[in-house]
């Protein structure tokens, strides 16, 4: 009997184990953001006094307050949203399409292109040579700098060209005897039935437009165009900067200021996060398992 009750107890120590490493893993992940969420929550003096805390003893809400009257900031946010939206759009659009036409077998050179996408996703042509191509066309300075260099990424383009391939032939020669086009058939038939791939890479380009810094860095000169990854960084950063300037051009942004500018730029990728979060197992295994 006692040898059992001590083979069961061996048997669970693994179970044990791994409960004491996701709990560890959660701590790590959970106690920065509490930090951050209640350093923005709190006033200045506290910050200075008591160092580290997670829940502030006074609250205080002057670090929003002073953001959302903030014309930078506002700026930033509405620049970031431009980019976001205009740029998810491009790449839909282009990766739709191009997924579309490299999922046909009759499509002459599929080989080749889908060998360019491959060669792509493995190697890149550098900053520079990018940077001067772009200034060669004379983008620098344009959000049109930012879209075009991330039109199509290619791991999306062969998941989302493996979920067309995976619908059904039957559905698309039913589609062409009803007298359906090309147009017509990929916006009602083939959209309609892919729209777990098309709704998990909407969000992925979407993510990766809000939070762009070094493009924006690398081709947006104007500091009034700047969007909002960039204009939090200097925010973080701006104290350092101070050092030499007269009190007159100095920009102090406290603690609470430099917190809910965190908690403010996240906020709208994790509103939006849990309604699609559903598609992306469902997306990315299925488009790569058929792909």
């Amino acid at each position: 009997m006692n040898s059992r009750i001590g083979q069961d107890r061996r048997d669970r120590l693994p179970d044990i184990a791994v409960y004491v490493l996701l709990i560890f893993g959660l701590a790590a992940v959970l106690l920065p953001l509490f930090y951050i969420l209640g350093t923005s929550f709190a006033p200045e003096k506290e910050y200075l006094t008591r160092g580290f805390f997670l829940l502030p003893k006074q609250w205080s809400l002057e670090g929003y307050r002073y953001l959302l009257g903030n014309p930078g900031f506002l700026s930033a946010v509405s620049h970031a949203a431009e980019i976001t939206v205009i740029g998810t759009a491009i790449n839909m659009l282009l990766t739709t399409l191009m997924a579309y036409g490299l999922s046909k077998k009759q499509l002459k050179g599929r080989s080749v292109v889908n060998g360019m996408v491959l060669f792509t996703l493995l190697f890149s042509g550098g900053t520079i040579p990018t940077y001067l191509v772009v200034k060669g066309l004379g983008l620098v300075n344009s959000y049109w700098a930012l879209w075009l260099t991330s039109a199509i990424a290619p791991f999306h383009l062969i998941v989302m060209r493996g979920f067309f391939q995976a619908v059904p032939a039957e559905l698309e020669e039913a589609a062409r005897m009803d007298g359906s086009g090309e147009w017509r058939l990929l916006w009602s038939v083939i959209v309609p039935l892919s729209l777990p791939a098309i709704a998990t890479f909407t969000l992925f380009y979407a993510v990766q437009h809000w939070n762009t810094y070094f493009a924006a860095i690398l081709y947006i000169n104007d500091s009034s165009r700047w969007p909002l990854q960039v204009f939090l960084r200097q925010m973080l950063i701006e104290d350092d900067t101070n050092v030499g300037r007269s009190l007159a051009e100095t920009v102090h942004y406290t603690p609470a200021a430099k917190m809910a500018a965190i908690v403010l730029t996240a906020l709208p990728l994790l509103a939006v996060f849990p309604f699609l979060q559903k598609y992306f197992n469902k997306g990315v295994l299925l488009g790569s398992i058929k792909g």
